[in-house]
């Protein structure tokens, strides 16, 4: 029998805990990965014409700058070593950017035009913005564009116009690069609070389903006790005749059957389906078991799908325990059952014509009502509502089929 106490425990956070961040962060080294891919392709053109470095210093810096930035592209696509490659790009260009004023020197004729290194800032600073911690990533994106406008004013020299251009360019990279990084940071944010929200859900519905485990498995022994046990002693209490006692021998043994298989049968019994004769043949075996003839008028809809077997059994087994009281407590007086099924609902009814009681003076621990009925067909979803006056009682069970 599984109790509270000795169901497994939760394991601890799994990859699928941040199923949300891993989304986004695969999302991300794809964009970034075919961004880089244009802008690299469009710098690698320019690199291949420029006249504004020594031919030397060209093959050097565009085999130390393309090498690392083509297999953070294809790591970036693949989604395979994306982190490893970015950040040896990162690290790597600003190496690139302090060797430019030597690759150009003696060259400011031919330096008009932006050089192939200007397609690359931005580049440089949204490889950090996966790879770096977030103070890093703002020093990246103030330093690269930063370094970038020194060694371009030391290419070209100090001119106003020159520096006014440059500025222009370097702002425009850093406010670009700053941008970029609050758009990966709020993505990640979102991601983590979403998978924060989705670990605390599974969370609280763990904890709701075993404490729903628990109860339902209170109500289960509860329900046993009453049912199989005090029914039995109840019995050989009150037998007089030789046949009263063989019914409470047999009550007897039935009760320790259950219990020996109570591990077995806490779910009340299988879950195999079952039709609505289950239902009226279970009634009929409750009544014959106390000498009792119970008439049940059934109205099953043509084509009825069948009922699952667990709701079937508790429905049989309260209606039983309303045969069982009928029996104590009014004497069978005009005992009778109806069972309506059809797709929707199933309806189980109990009457008799005693001389009723009144449900509030029933004891809290009397669970003949409480357990054995009310219970046991909430713990299968359903309802049960009782009403009795002197003219009799009605117990009557109900349960809905899920849409």
């Amino acid at each position: 029998m599984v109790t509270a106490d000795s169901a497994p425990p939760l394991a601890g956070p799994s990859d699928a805990t941040f199923f949300t961040r891993a989304r986004i962060e695969r999302i991300l080294g794809l964009v970034v990965g075919i961004g880089c891919a244009v802008l690299g392709v469009q710098a690698f053109v320019n690199a291949l014409t420029s006249e504004q470095e020594a031919p030397v210093w060209r093959i050097i810096l565009m085999l130390v700058t393309f090498s690392p930035l083509a297999l953070m592209i294809v790591a970036g696509i693949a989604g395979i070593l994306f982190r490893v490659f970015a950040a040896a790009f990162a690290c790597i260009f600003p190496l690139v950017l302090i060797a430019w004023p030597f690759a150009t020197a003696g060259r400011t004729e031919l330096s008009d035009s932006e050089p192939w290194i200007w397609y690359l800032l931005n580049v440089a600073t949204v490889a950090t913005a996966l790879v770096f911690p977030l103070v890093l990533q703002y020093v990246w994106a103030g330093m690269i564009p930063l370094l970038y406008g020194v060694v371009r004013v030391i290419q070209i020299g100090g001119g106003v116009e020159t520096i006014v251009n440059t500025a222009r360019q370097v702002v425009f990279a850093v406010i670009l690069a700053v941008v970029m990084i609050l758009i990966g940071y709020l993505l990640r944010r979102l991601a983590a609070d979403l998978d924060h929200a989705r670990e605390s859900a599974v969370a609280s519905y763990a904890a709701a389903a075993s404490a729903d485990a628990a109860e339902q498995e209170r109500v289960s022994v509860a329900a046993l006790m009453h049912d199989s046990v005090l029914a039995a002693l109840i019995a050989s209490e009150r037998a007089t005749s030789p046949r009263e006692r063989d019914l409470a021998v047999a009550m007897a043994r039935e009760a320790l059957t259950r219990l020996a298989n109570a591990d077995r049968d806490a779910e009340e019994g299988p879950d195999d389906p079952v039709d609505a004769a289950f239902l009226v043949d279970g009634l009929r075996a409750a009544a014959t078991e106390h000498a009792v003839d119970l008439p049940v008028r059934t109205a099953v809809a043509p084509g009825t799908k069948p009922l699952p077997g667990r709701v079937a059994r508790a429905l049989v087994l309260a209606g039983a325990q309303a045969v069982v009281n009928s029996v104590e407590h009014a004497g069978a007086a005009g005992l009778r059952a109806d069972v309506a099924v059809d797709d929707r609902r199933v309806m189980v009814r109990i009457t008799d014509d005693g001389a009723g009681f009144d449900a509030g003076t029933v004891a809290e621990d009397r669970l003949g009502i409480s357990g054995s009925i009310v219970a046991r067909v909430a713990a299968v979803g359903g309802h049960a509502r009782i009403r009795s006056s002197e003219r009799g009682t009605i117990v009557e069970l109900r349960w809905e089929r899920t849409r």
